[in-house]
């Protein structure tokens, strides 16, 4: 049997008589641990008898913004306070993810009423037992009756008060609301003969602006502002959708939705993005914007496309903050911003950005085009479609059906007095030649186009038919990118560094192995992954006098990325590998983003 702390049998009440946690109990613990003086537990008890008798005997604590004496320059936070109080008991200490929760599972184990009545919250359900989350570990009366209703033993664990509550509410809310929505028009099988077929005739799937959809649209929402989501993806499937988040560059499934919910589901955010809701056989764009939990303005960018069971919606998240961060917060280390800032101060040619979708080529582009945007210029962007609308330039949606194309829409451009123009991307001859065109007339021109690496770019505008001596005479340089995750801070720990890794990394240079590297953790701040946020890392080739000469039609890529590396561009793995050496991220993380080098 596992032992019970001395300081749980001072806080556990008498058998059969459960009451809730006490605070000069619980004080007198801490006055124990020497993290609180006598003085200072009479007046939290004085002052308690105040306004303070409504919280939790944690919350109110927490309030209090006392020093944690045994981590300096730390205060008695709610967090702390509850892993205390979870050690007290003698019972686990559980920092909810909600990610990890299957709500539809969850809140089907009792009911919103008893969750409220006991403050406890199913938090995992299997076969062989259920774990029950609760802010109060020494109440027990609701404990063998729900057990043997369940037919389950109960695992107890003990979580943050504040969040138990926000999180109760929100799963039965989300809960049920499916289900009203899911039971909508479902009528008494009772019925029988031409009663039963009429009243089948009067069901209907829910509708876009029922007030159940309403709500799990603004909780899918919110949740994904929460959770740092970049991409929200709503697939369909036979009898069930998914509802999938990028996080990190990871997809993770949040919540499976009954098929006809999802369609309800996906007809209301097609309407907030000005869509066309009846029409579900054809791809379709649209933009929206709504406010952060902390009312910041954020835009998303919705596409759907059909699919065997239904139209699948995608939405990728723009956070407005993005512009605001500096190129070393996007990644660029002190020698790639010099060879960056080189290449953008010219006054006419083509610079190129390249990478994969996701590959972060869209926030390198506009956080440029912002710097570059001063009152003296004149920017202007063709896009396809505009990913984040920005008041310091000029943008212009690409519309096919009206025959506004990359390449016509240049042309308008340019009767526009621009200084700086950006073309979304590179997709054909005829939008390659404007831009060519643009750039001898004196203009400046950002574009992407999708190659692995940075000498991959020349070779693709030579396969769209641009004569070399064209590329020689315009193209400034090409940036190449990946997103690499970030080691967690609060978990990353260091390793012996693996020399085999590091020379897989840092080939054809001769690098020094660095003292030491880390390795992805897992904690709870970034969810047992190890890795929180991301940053780039990149490749910049500057076409010198001598790399032009080697643009030719039956072009060397492997000389022409030798002689670039010569005047001082580093691979993508190279540049990685700074990172690694910097402690910003893992060699398994590098290796798996970037392309290997010839």
């Amino acid at each position: 049997m596992a032992t019970v702390p001395a300081a749980a049998i001072k806080l556990r009440p008498a058998p059969g008589h459960d009451r809730p946690l006490d605070l000069r109990d619980f004080c007198d613990l801490l006055v124990e641990e020497g993290q609180l003086s006598q003085d200072q537990l009479e007046k939290l008890v004085d002052d308690r008898r105040g306004a303070g008798q409504s919280k939790h005997v944690l919350v109110y604590l927490a309030e209090q913004d006392l020093p944690d004496r045994k981590r300096p320059g730390h205060t008695l936070d709610l967090e702390a306070l509850t892993q205390k109080l979870a050690h007290y008991s003698g019972q686990p200490y559980l920092r909810i993810d909600p990610l990890n929760i299957d709500a539809a599972k969850v809140t089907d184990v009792f009911s919103f009423a008893f969750s409220q009545r006991h403050k406890i919250l199913a938090v995992d359900a299997s076969d062989k037992e259920i774990t029950i989350a609760s802010a109060e570990p020494f109440v027990s009366t609701w404990e063998a009756g729900l057990a043997h209703i369940l037919r389950r033993p109960i695992k107890r664990v003990v979580v943050n008060p504040l969040e138990l509550q926000r999180l109760t509410t929100e799963l039965y809310r989300l809960s049920t609301s499916i289900q009203y929505a899911t039971n909508k028009g479902k009528t008494n099988s009772s019925f029988g003969g031409i009663e039963q077929m009429l009243e089948l005739g009067k069901s209907k799937d829910p509708e876009a602006n029922d007030q159940h959809i309403v709500t799990i649209v603004d909780w899918l929402l919110q949740y994904a502002f929460e959770q740092r989501a970049s991409d929200i993806h709503i697939e369909p499937r036979r009898d069930i959708g998914n509802v999938r988040f990028r996080i990190d560059g990871v997809l993770y499934t949040v919540y499976q939705i009954p098929i006809q919910v999802l369609a309800a589901v996906t007809s209301r955010l097609k309407l907030l993005g000005r869509m066309n809701v009846t029409e579900k056989r054809r791809p379709q764009d649209g933009r929206l914007k709504t406010k952060s939990p902390e009312g910041n303005e954020v835009e998303l960018r919705l596409s759907t496309m059909p699919t065997a069971f239904g139209e699948k919606l995608v939405m990728r998240i723009f956070d407005p903050d993005v512009l605001l961060k500096s190129f070393g917060d996007l990644g660029f280390s002190v020698d790639d911003l010099a060879r960056w800032k080189q290449m953008i101060g010219h006054k006419h040619g083509i610079v190129l950005i390249t990478g994969p979708t996701g590959s972060g080529k869209t926030t390198t582009l506009y956080s440029t085009l912002k710097t570059l945007a001063t009152r003296e210029v004149n920017v202007c962007t063709i896009e396809d479609p505009i990913e984040m609308v920005e008041s310091s330039f000029n943008q212009m949606q690409v519309q096919e059906n009206i025959d506004l194309s990359f390449a016509s829409g240049v042309k308008a451009l340019l009767r526009q007095d621009p200084d700086i123009i950006m073309i979304g991307e590179i997709r054909n001859l005829e939008t390659a030649e404007i831009a060519i065109q643009s750039a001898l007339t004196g203009h400046l021109v950002f574009s992407s186009l999708h190659t692995n690496d940075a000498p991959s770019a020349i070779t693709r505008l030579l396969e769209l038919g641009v004569p070399s001596y064209l590329i020689k005479a315009t193209v400034i340089g090409v940036l190449a990118q990946r997103l690499v995750r970030t080691l967690c801070p609060h978990c990353k720990r260091e390793v012996d560094v693996d020399a085999g890794l590091w020379h897989k990394l840092t080939t054809p240079w001769q690098s020094t192995v660095p003292g030491k590297v880390y390795e992805p953790g897992g904690c709870l701040e970034c969810r047992d992954t190890g890795y929180k946020g991301r940053q780039g890392i990149y490749e910049i080739m500057q076409m010198s006098p001598a790399m032009r000469e080697l643009v030719d039609i039956q072009i060397d890529l492997g000389k022409m990325r030798q002689v670039a590396y010569r005047e001082g561009m580093c691979s993508l793995r190279l540049s990685g590998a700074q990172k690694v050496a910097s402690g910003s991220t893992s060699m398994i993380e590098v290796l798996r983003v970037s392309p290997e080098s010839d």
